[in-house]
C-alpha cells in the first residue's frame, strides 16, 4: 500500500488592490472603453478579481481587449493542473470588457450565458498566457462576443469561449 506523504512547507500569496470609485457623473458620462482605458493608463483601480488571480488587461480597442495572465501553483486543482476556473475568469474578462468597449455612456453590461472549451491544461509553470476578447454583436439589450486564450511563449490555443450579455441602461 502507497501512503500520501504530505508536504511540510506552508506557502503564502499575497495581493492587494484599491476601492472602486464612486459613480460619479463623469464617470457615468465616460463611455465603456472610456472607462476601460482609464483603467489602463492607472486613472482608474483596475478590477480587484485581476489582483486575486494574478492577470491584467494589456490592450483596449474599439470591441476588443486583451489580458494577460500568469498560472502558478496557487491556482491548482486536485489533480494538480492549474484550476479550470483561472481560464473561465481569464476569457469571461475579455468577453465582457470587449462588450464594454462598445457601451455608450450610462450602460453597463452583465454575463448572462458564458460557454468555455479547454482545449489543453494550463500547468503551475506554463508562462503567460494572452487572451483577447472581441465583441461580435452589441445592440440595446444585447450583446455577443468571443476570445480565444493562447500561450505567449507557443502560440497554442489552450481555451476559447462566447458570451451573451446583458445590455443595461444606467440612466
Amino acid at each position: 500500500m502507497t501512503t500520501y506523504q504530505a508536504a511540510t512547507a506552508t506557502r503564502s500569496r499575497t495581493h492587494t488592490w484599491q476601492d472602486r470609485p464612486e459613480p460619479t457623473p463623469e464617470i457615468l458620462g465616460m463611455t465603456g472603453r472610456e472607462v476601460l482605458q482609464g483603467a489602463l493608463d492607472g486613472r482608474f483601480p483596475a478590477s480587484s478579481i485581476m489582483s486575486t488571480l494574478g492577470f491584467r488587461l494589456v490592450e483596449v480597442g474599439d470591441g476588443r481587449t486583451v489580458f494577460e495572465g500568469d498560472p502558478g501553483d496557487h491556482l491548482l486543482n486536485p489533480m494538480g493542473t492549474v484550476h479550470g476556473g483561472f481560464l473561465a475568469t481569464l476569457l469571461d474578462s475579455a468577453l465582457g470588457s470587449a462588450v464594454m468597449s462598445r457601451l455608450p455612456a450610462g450602460s453597463a453590461y452583465t454575463t448572462v450565458q458564458l460557454g468555455v472549451h479547454m482545449i489543453r491544461p494550463v500547468l503551475a509553470g506554463t508562462p503567460t498566457l494572452r487572451c483577447e476578447g472581441t465583441a461580435l454583436h452589441v445592440g440595446r439589450t444585447t450583446a455577443t462576443a468571443e476570445a480565444r486564450v493562447v500561450g505567449t511563449h507557443d502560440g497554442k490555443l489552450y481555451a476559447h469561449a462566447t458570451t451573451t450579455c446583458a445590455v443595461i441602461r444606467l440612466s
